[in-house]
């Protein structure tokens, strides 16, 4: 089960990046109702389903060779989502998986936090360099991104 909240982040609240460890991360979507995601993240590759929700969600990941990743990424639909993942610790033993975004949305950026129970992620406070709560809106769901749901970032 996957619980996470997510929020928008203005470039001007980051904060130094360059301290935290990150991954290049390469998706794409074979199908996304219901999300199948294949995933390049550093030197590993995945396949992932993913069932309706938003702020909870069922996620199985299932390990890919370069070859297969490589066989199926043509066969995405729509834009291949290209993105940067910081990993910022925060309290509780938590951590914010930052998403800075290349190609065709340049300039996004997307906080996400995941959370063991409900409970516990209704409970959350945001540090106050976060922005807009999108949890609950589909639009930021990179599944309906990789089809150019919102428009590119300026």
């Amino acid at each position: 089960m996957e619980i996470e909240r997510k929020f928008l982040i203005q470039k001007e609240n980051l904060p130094d990046l360059s301290a935290y460890s990150f991954h290049q991360i390469e998706q794409g979507y074979l199908c996304t109702e219901p999300v199948v995601r294949i995933r390049r993240q550093d030197d590993e590759y995945y396949l992932t389903y993913k069932s309706k929700g938003l702020l909870a969600r069922e996620e199985y990941n299932l390990p890919l060779t370069k070859d297969a990743y490589e066989h199926l990424c043509p066969k995405a639909d729509g834009i291949v989502i290209s993105k940067t993942r910081y990993l910022i610790p925060e309290k509780n033993d938590l951590t914010i998986e930052l998403d800075v975004f290349h190609g065709v949305y340049e300039g996004l950026l997307l906080a996400e936090v995941e959370f063991s129970s409900e409970e516990a992620a209704q409970n959350y406070i945001p540090p106050a360099w976060f922005g807009e709560e999108v949890t609950y809106s589909t639009r930021y769901h990179n599944s309906n991104m990789s089809k150019g749901v919102i428009p590119p970032v300026e």
